[in-house]
């Protein structure tokens, strides 16, 4: 299987990998049964994204994928973060073979539930999820 030389860089160099102390909301979303689980911890200040990092258990592409989504919304605000899609990360990585494009989705997914996280513990009303982006399992390959 062919990967950009970023999405490599993002797998072997992932930006914002670990654990974020108290954060204010943690998106957990993935398929145990497939391999790739995804946790992305924000904190917030003044509605942008103060500091994010991500824990992921999976494939280069799913490592990739949340390495570089947590770049992306970095500094922007939880309404643009929210707006960050699994293309745009696909994009921003020059592209994700076929079979690994639900790595992306992964992340999108992971993010919108974070955020949703924070609006709770906010006492906000979660925001709504696009529908149809529950398959994350690898495809047969």
């Amino acid at each position: 299987m062919d990967y950009s030389e970023k999405v490599m860089d993002h797998f072997e160099n992932p930006r914002n990998q670990g654990i974020l102390e108290n954060p204010d909301g943690i998106g957990v979303e993935g398929n145990p049964q497939c391999g790739d689980i995804m946790k992305i911890y924000i904190k917030v200040a003044d509605n942008r994204i103060a500091d994010v990092k991500f824990q992921t258990f999976g494939c280069g592409a799913a490592i990739a994928s949340s390495s570089m989504a947590t770049e992306m919304i970095m500094g922007k605000t939880l309404e643009e973060a929210w707006e960050l899609s699994n293309k745009a990360v696909a994009q921003a990585l020059d592209g994700l073979p076929p079979q690994k494009v639900h790595c992306s989705v992964l992340a999108e997914d992971a993010i919108h539930r974070a955020i949703n996280d924070y609006r709770v513990k906010q006492g906000l009303e979660p925001w709504e999820e696009k529908p149809g982006h529950k398959k994350h399992c690898h495809e047969s390959q």
